[in-house]
């Protein structure tokens, strides 16, 4: 489960996104183009001290797949995937990456893809009571397919969308950036996602074994 503090963020995350999104290779804007929060969702880091976040935003017409991590130290050999830094009220200074970077997202990302699991609950804490938090992104991940389909062989996803390609263990996530709305789909191990006013699941990432 993902605790999620009551805090003050400076600069807060709408903010960072605003001014690191329009750097990247794959913005689909034209400069600084006002942002839109559609939504977030978290994976579990097991050891706890990584916050693993990914963000959905929109941008015009287009809405965007943007995975961020959150550390308490810089990451060694990470310097071209780190975003910025950002005071926490609670937990101080955190180092935000982009999370396909990060290998704490891609062995959380693959867990999620392989086992099934989806996303991670939330909670705030409260006089030490446990609060959940209603989700604004339902995450449905495939789990490995069985059967028929395991036959087979998961099948490459789709080659016209832009994707970050990530490398962990025995597998080779793809990580859609600018999401298809109209439902495209691919072969399992994959992650879906639906929101409010989305009902047609959505393409987030999906997986293929390493060559």
């Amino acid at each position: 489960m993902a605790h999620i503090y009551h805090a003050e963020l400076h600069p807060d995350k709408m903010e960072l996104l605003a001014s690191w999104l329009p750097t990247t290779a794959w913005f689909p804007g034209v400069g600084q183009l006002p942002l839109e929060r559609v939504g977030s969702f978290r994976f579990d880091d097991p050891e706890g001290k990584v916050g693993i976040e990914t963000h959905l935003v929109a941008v015009g017409v287009d809405v965007l797949q943007v995975p961020l991590t959150y550390r308490d130290a810089p990451l060694e050999g990470a310097q071209e995937f780190l975003i910025s830094t950002m005071e926490h009220s609670v937990l101080g200074r955190r180092w935000v990456y982009d999370a396909c970077g990060d290998p704490a997202y891609a062995q959380a990302l693959a867990a999620s893809i392989l086992s099934g699991q989806g996303q991670a609950p939330q909670y705030f804490e409260n006089d030490g009571v446990r609060e959940g938090i209603p989700e604004s992104v339902n995450v449905v991940a495939s789990g490995l397919p069985d059967g028929e389909e395991l036959a087979e062989g998961p099948q490459p996803g789709p080659a016209d969308l832009p994707v970050a390609r990530i490398s962990t263990g025995d597998w080779e996530l793809s990580v859609v950036r600018v999401l298809e709305l109209g439902g495209e789909a691919v072969a399992d191990p994959s992650v879906t996602a639906t929101w409010n006013g989305q009902d047609v699941p959505v393409l987030l990432a999906w997986a293929l074994p390493a060559d």
